[in-house]
């Protein structure tokens, strides 16, 4: 089982695999049993944001025993959160732990 934790640019918490993309992050869920799952919305402009990689969850039944959104972005966090809320099995634990967007290395 491993832990994945998606960013563009925070540093990766201790225990975790770093996905800087919602693509890498796929990579990642896709192929191994998933224990803890913390998940960004922004991602860079341009680029697929964390609602994108929710609705790619659901769209595949891939679930991780514990998700936890750590967006900085309000609406987005409360999107992702929903959609999980909506779909995901009970024995599943969401949570919302927002982290600030600055921090000092």
């Amino acid at each position: 089982m491993i832990n994945v934790y998606l960013d563009d640019i925070r540093p990766c918490p201790q225990g975790y695999q770093l996905a800087r993309s919602v693509e890498s992050c796929m990579e990642l869920i896709r192929s191994k049993k998933l224990d803890t799952l913390s998940l960004d919305h922004d991602l860079g402009f341009g680029k697929p944001s964390g609602y994108e990689l929710v609705k790619f969850m659901v769209a595949n039944n891939i679930y991780a025993k514990k998700i936890i959104i750590h967006s900085a972005n309000p609406f987005g966090r409360l999107r992702m959160f929903k959609l999980l809320q909506k779909h995901k099995p009970k024995e599943v634990e969401l949570y919302i732990r927002p982290e600030p967007l600055f921090f000092s290395l």
